[in-house]
């Protein structure tokens, strides 16, 4: 990638040599950090090389010569910068003329950062966050300018969201439909989604029966996973997330899926006879058999409840995207499961980041 801010931008930190030699060097860390838990094959997925990203953040920039968008250098300073190639290319054509509009309208004043939210064919959402109240006038300029893109616009400041538009895209991966709510966790390379989606779901283990899944965010996986287990018992505590994705099921016309707002804490403390829940009280746990458990924690991992509790389960399928701790976490679920199958997905291209899925089949077949 011939990017004029490399070895500068720090968003960019694997940047030394071509996109093949910065995968093959966090491919050989990969390989080395988990050669005493699995020496078998790794299946790998690289991103597209350009124009990945379907979400992004900016800052912005002001000087005398007007405003720029801005991201940090190494030395964590502001460095300006003119464009960005790992964005999608609706983001990447949007950004210039959206610049040019915002000064055209004279709505710069103390706006700080612009995020984009795009759908991989095109449908925009752009977030304009603001150190002041924003006022009827804004939201007229704003308004024409939303017509003149073709895009929603969020005007955002402290207490205030001034939605002009959607606040949300409906994005197609694979034969599935999503609906994304701005502001809210969502996958930012839809390339590499529909890999691991397709990885998640495949069939090299022996589910017969129900699946739980912990963390299950607006239902990226949970909707795909839906054509191959009776019924799913999916759990997440965010209620914007829990919102889209019974939304989701609804687009997609899926009927066997129970979504329960609950961290995974609450849920694992009900099933194991602690506090009685409301947001249970309709589920009789005895209706389900599950056999597979689903788990795609923060960067944190798992914690020591969870991880005991989910060795319960005779499969486990663990999406993961902080290799660490997902070592740390396979260290304790291999002393009763055996891993079946691993990949790697570059969803962080130019990045030290890796996005990982390992397979465990309980050891007591």
């Amino acid at each position: 990638m011939k990017c004029n801010y490399f070895s500068k931008c720090a968003s960019c930190n694997n940047f030394q040599g071509t996109y093949k030699e910065t995968l093959t060097r966090k491919l050989s860390k990969i390989k080395e950090d988990f050669k005493k838990l699995y020496n078998g094959y790794i299946e790998v997925f690289p991103s597209k090389e350009i124009h990945f990203r379907n979400r992004a953040e900016f800052r912005v920039y002001h000087d005398e010569n007007g405003i720029s968008y801005a991201m940090n250098d190494f030395e964590k300073k502001i460095l300006p910068i003119k464009e960005c190639l790992i964005v999608n290319k609706y983001i990447y054509d949007i950004m210039p003329k959206l610049l040019d509009e915002i000064v055209k309208n004279n709505i710069e004043e103390k706006l700080f950062g612009v995020d984009f939210l795009s759908s991989s064919r095109g449908e925009l959402t752009v977030s304009l966050i603001y150190h002041k109240k924003l006022d009827a006038l804004w939201e007229e300029k704003a308004k024409n300018i939303a017509q003149r893109l073709c895009i929603s616009i969020i005007g955002r400041s402290k207490k205030q969201k001034v939605v002009i538009g959607k606040d949300y895209i409906t994005e197609n991966i694979l034969k599935y439909r999503y609906k994304i709510i701005e502001n809210s966790f969502s996958q930012p390379n839809s390339f590499i989604n529909s890999k691991m989606i397709q990885w998640v779901v495949n069939d090299d283990l022996s589910h017969k029966n129900d699946l739980l899944e912990l963390y299950c965010g607006a239902g990226n996986f949970t909707i795909p996973f839906a054509t191959k287990y009776n019924k799913i018992l999916a759990t997440e505590i965010s209620k914007n997330s829990i919102k889209a994705a019974k939304e989701n099921m609804l687009i997609n016309n899926v009927k066997n899926i129970e979504f329960l707002r609950m961290s995974v804490e609450e849920f694992v403390d009900a099933l194991n006879g602690g506090r009685v829940y409301n947001r249970m009280k309709h589920i009789d746990i005895n209706d389900y058999s599950i056999d597979t458990v689903f788990v795609d924690p923060p960067r944190a991992g798992l914690d020591q409840l969870t991880t005991d509790f989910i060795k319960n389960y005779e499969n486990i399928i663990y999406i993961s995207c902080n290799p660490e701790t997902l070592k740390r976490d396979l260290e304790s679920l291999c002393n009763t499961h055996n891993i079946v199958s691993m990949a790697v997905f570059d969803q962080f291209a130019y990045t030290n980041h890796l996005e990982m899925g390992v397979k465990l089949r309980t050891k007591n077949e």
